[in-house]
């Protein structure tokens, strides 16, 4: 399509204001999209997005904005939980999608709404795109041009903290600024798994490939967490250890916690007989990049990130908004995008069948596969 792609944002909550609408309402892309819907549940929070990012059209429900012919596509950021009914709906009214991490809670999910985009003709970014970072790009190079001899093994991992309770728009009391982060620590779609170590998963097999088999250990180790003077139960794991087997006696140690880390966030560290590469870093020596010289981080260089989009380096959630683009790309241009839905289903798989293999102390063997260009570079 030559014309601007409608944008929809499902959910105004934190996600939907830092990766979605500060970006979106920025100048330098209003060439390529424009804001055409917004919709939230709570009330006045639609509303007053809308007023706020100059979007044309807010609603209460995802119905209403499907529903919408002047929505092209839509980012997805409401609770993961919610994804896959969202998703289903959005693919029924023939939207675009774009699913903020974590795409669904099932990797049975993913698949079903694969198989009904493909039948629709509607396309599927599915966050978070660690692959589109040049250092990933290099790293995968390295490692599968023998640059680290044999490889041993991996870790990779996140920990949640109190990350969501301190967020600026979850500390004020207007609409824009009380969103309750309760939901991360709920059934279905909360835990670390799903909302943090997921970066990290999409690195560790965008580098290595799919994984073969999972076992694991996992509980609830906070029972309950404060909000505002409110305590809260939460009954998603937020401790959980997971090993993986890549096959070739190459071995991970994954992790979700509700403390510690031992890797960078988003960036497995890699063991080999001939180096070690420590988040993005070659036997101590940064990995070069586009843009190092220039003092940017390799978060900042990616394609609708650097040049002429720099502004979006300097916001929160450029990762979302990138991701974004790389939709926007696909629907205007034609290019199908790296971050696809086949890898979000295979990190998916991995985060279920190690809570089955908690569960029931058995080994789970993985099923799902994805595939990435040989090149990387040029794809991108």
């Amino acid at each position: 399509m030559s014309e601007r792609v409608g944008i929809g944002v499902v959910g105004a909550g934190s996600i939907g204001i830092r990766g979605a609408l500060d970006h979106l309402v920025l100048e330098d892309v209003q060439d390529l999209v424009r804001l055409a819907a917004v919709c939230d549940p709570a009330p006045g929070r639609a509303e007053a997005a809308a007023e706020k990012y100059g979007v044309a059209k807010h609603y209460l429900t995802e119905d209403e904005l499907f529903a919408d012919p002047d929505v092209h596509a839509v980012i997805i950021c409401s609770p993961i939980g919610m994804h896959y009914e969202q998703g289903l709906k959005a693919i029924a009214a023939g939207k675009h999608i774009h699913f903020n991490k974590t795409m669904t809670v099932t990797s049975d999910q993913a698949g079903d709404l694969i198989e009904k985009a493909k039948a629709k003709g509607v396309h599927l970014v599915a966050s978070p795109g660690q692959m589109l970072r040049p250092t990933n790009q290099k790293i995968r190079e390295i490692i599968q041009s023998g640059g680290l001899g044999k490889l041993s093994w991996a870790v990779a991992g996140a920990a949640f903290g109190s990350y969501h309770e301190q967020e600026g728009v979850r500390t004020g009391d207007t609409p824009l600024t009380n969103i309750n982060p309760s939901w991360y620590w709920r059934k279905p779609g909360g835990g670390p798994l799903y909302d943090m170590t997921v970066y990290a998963l999409h690195s560790l097999t965008g580098v290595l490939g799919a994984a073969k088999r999972v076992t694991a250990f996992s509980g609830v180790g906070i029972k309950e967490r404060e909000f505002k003077g409110e305590m809260y139960p939460c009954d998603a794991d937020d401790n959980t250890v997971i090993l993986a087997d890549f096959g070739d006696n190459v071995f991970a140690f994954i992790h979700g916690t509700f403390a510690g880390m031992v890797s960078e966030f988003g960036q497995p560290s890699y063991f080999g007989e001939k180096g070690t590469i420590t988040g993005t870093k070659l036997n101590g020596e940064q990995i070069d990049y586009p843009g190092r010289a220039e003092g940017l981080s390799p978060l900042q260089v990616t394609p609708h990130v650097s040049g002429k989009y720099a502004a979006h380096g300097k916001l929160g959630e450029h990762h979302v908004y990138e991701d974004t683009m790389q939709l926007v790309r696909w629907v205007r241009d034609g290019k199908p995008s790296i971050v696809t839905a086949d890898h979000a289903r295979h990190v998916i798989e991995i985060i279920e069948a190690g809570y089955k293999a908690a569960e029931t102390g058995q080994a789970q063997d993985l099923k799902t596969t994805f595939t990435l260009p040989d090149d990387l570079t040029s794809a991108t």
